[in-house]
């Protein structure tokens, strides 16, 4: 009787998954279109917070099948870490909410905010990123995941440039920024300021601004005191610091002419694969679905069968069990229909990916690369701003010693 109950139940669950699971979704998707908040009143040009947006994380696993089974293409991975930043630059650049919004390779201490992001999934159909944001002071304003799916209209030639498919993407970081920043009081934000240019200072002269910060075992930088506004050593650092501001500024127009370069390639990317990717994560669900029930089907079938000498649940277990084989051989099917949509999206890729990688190769024959040795370029500038700001003391540079990560 119990396996007989077994049986019916199991092949009861399997056909719910079944039906659940095979039905298409009609989720309805709009293109989003609408500007992210911005503050009732501008702010106090000193309680402007200037903002850096760091070269996202690719996230490209080592592992080449691992590659092919995330679907992920390395080049265009490289080329999104680079495009969705500059993007997100100029979505907050356009709400006035803040000061100077540059792209940065690395996080830096000279700027106030930092943008971290690292892209978890990307199709033309869904991106998926996970995004942190912390200031000088080390707190962390967010640390999060956005997710959005594109409408297909959002591909359209009649949709203007500055609206990206996954617009609510970069409008929820904006949104999510603005409102951590309104819970804060204008001293707490002149203390972000002030931190973030005693951290510069610091990273220049240890010796010098070393006692002005403390950081605790929290990871958090701690204010203790400043110097006088019209300290020589302050306006040397200043006058660095406006010298790195320039060559941020000139990675901008970088970041700026590669993002054009690479918009038509990867925008017709997106587009092309936004169908297929639609079709191979339904299959892909569909096929799980008729696994898991498939397999509880014939796992109750023959249990009733082993469980009982009734000839009527012997032959309900072999239903169940045959019915359970239909099930997995279907599943089987449909996997095989998603393998064909994931090779159509890595044909796709491919083809963008030699479209992409002269304008990176292009960039490499520049004085900055958007990639690898831009990090080294950058940290022998602060070399160079290090020994500038030195030879203005009359002092031989000392030794470097690694700085403090930025928090």
């Amino acid at each position: 009787m119990h396996g007989r109950r077994f049986a019916l139940r199991a092949a009861g669950l399997a056909g719910v998954l079944a039906a659940l699971f095979g039905c298409v979704s009609t989720q309805v998707r709009k293109v989003d279109m609408t500007p992210p908040q911005q503050q009732a009143e501008a702010p106090a040009e000193h309680l402007l917070l200037d903002v850096g947006v760091a070269v996202f994380d690719p996230n490209v696993p080592e592992d080449y099948d691992e590659q092919v089974e995330m679907l992920i293409q390395p080049e265009i991975r490289r080329a999104e870490a680079n495009y969705f930043p500059y993007f997100a630059k100029n979505l907050l650049q356009s709400t006035g909410n803040w000061g100077a919004v540059r792209v940065v390779p690395v996080p830096t201490h000279a700027v106030d905010v930092i943008v971290d992001g690292q892209i978890l999934h990307s199709t033309g159909e869904r991106l998926s990123m996970n995004v942190t944001v912390t200031d000088a002071t080390g707190r962390q304003w967010l640390n999060k995941t956005y997710e959005s799916l594109a409408s297909k209209y959002a591909y359209e030639a009649t949709i203007p440039q500055s609206i990206d498919p996954f617009q609510a993407i970069y409008k929820g970081i904006a949104d999510d920024m603005l409102a951590f920043r309104e819970t804060l009081t204008p001293e707490q934000i002149l203390e972000i300021r002030r931190t973030a240019e005693m951290q510069f200072a610091r990273d220049f002269s240890p010796d010098a601004f070393g006692n002005y910060l403390r950081t605790t075992e929290e990871g958090d930088v701690e204010l203790l005191r400043l110097p006088a506004d019209d300290d020589p050593m302050l306006v040397r650092v200043r006058r660095v610091r406006d010298r790195e501001y320039l060559f941020i500024d000139t990675l901008d127009e970088y970041y700026e002419n590669y993002h054009r370069a690479v918009f038509t390639p990867y925008q017709s990317w997106r587009r092309a694969t936004y169908q297929e990717a639609i079709a191979y994560e339904e299959l892909r669900a569909q096929s799980r679905a008729r696994m898991i029930g498939g397999t509880i089907a014939m796992v109750g079938g023959v249990a009733a069968m082993v469980e009982s000498d009734d000839p009527y649940v012997d032959v309900g277990g072999l239903v169940s069990v045959i019915g359970g084989a239909v099930t997995v051989k279907s599943a089987i099917e449909k996997r095989a229909e998603a393998e064909m949509h994931a090779e159509a999206l890595e044909e796709v890729g491919v083809a963008v990916e030699t479209e992409l990688i002269p304008h990176t190769i292009e960039l490499e024959n520049q004085v900055v690369r958007l990639q690898g040795t831009v990090e080294e370029q950058y940290a022998e500038l602060r070399g160079i701003l290090r020994d500038i700001y030195f030879q203005d003391l009359d002092l031989p540079p000392p030794p470097v010693t690694p700085p403090p990560s930025v928090q």
